[in-house]
């Protein structure tokens, strides 16, 4: 029963998150809704994140469970980063920034772990971890970054806000895709969206640069 009912709320939240994340993407940006949305947009996809955790333990699934640590890290560290607005200048991260980014680097560790045993398995799956685990690496060298006092661009904090609220979307929209998927090979079922997603963000980003 127990179950059942965080199954049915992972599904809800996660249903949340994809309807408004759809919504916000097409519509106007910077305005009181927007930020309101973003905020049920954020707790939608922080929540789905926590049951799929639940879910991936009582039936293991090591894909629900990396789907769902990110979902986590990219919402919460996205919704962080608009508020860094002064990193340039010299603005510091938060111990709220400091413990997510420790904890998304021993999660990249495991997910370097588990990509060697599919390796080492033969498992095609693997090449899923390390993409997940260089793209963790990856997000981790720009925060790194804030804490060193190198970032120089004024707009450091908008940009990884689009990029990081924007991946969260994806990574929803991914677990949606694998666990409806009846006529993509599995592979491209977990990478397109990523692909297609991170050309949307390049684009968005440089229409926001150029403005």
């Amino acid at each position: 029963m127990l179950f059942k009912i965080i199954l049915g709320l992972h599904i809800l939240f996660g249903t949340t998150g994809l309807l408004l994340g759809t919504f916000i993407l097409i519509r106007k940006k910077g305005d009181r809704l927007h930020k309101n949305l973003g905020k049920i947009f954020t707790i939608s996809m922080i929540s789905t994140g926590l049951c799929a955790f639940y879910l991936s333990y009582v039936h293991p699934n090591l894909f629900l469970f990396v789907v769902g640590v990110f979902t986590i890290y990219l919402s919460v560290s996205g919704y962080r980063m608009i508020r860094l607005k002064q990193v340039h200048q010299g603005q510091k991260p938060t111990f709220t920034d400091t413990i997510l980014s420790i904890s998304m680097l021993m999660a990249s560790l495991i997910f370097v772990y588990i990509g060697c045993k599919y390796a080492l398995a033969k498992e095609p799956f693997a090449v899923v971890f390390f993409l997940f685990a260089a793209l963790s690496i990856r997000l981790l060298h720009t925060e790194y970054r804030t804490y060193t006092g190198k970032v120089t661009d004024p707009m450091y904090g908008l940009k990884n806000h689009i990029g990081r609220m924007t991946g969260a979307y994806i990574a929803a929209l991914t677990a949606f895709l694998v666990v409806n998927n009846t006529f993509l090979p599995p592979i491209l079922a977990w990478s397109l969206p990523g692909l297609i997603g991170g050309i949307f963000i390049s684009r968005r980003i440089r229409k926001v640069q150029k403005k």
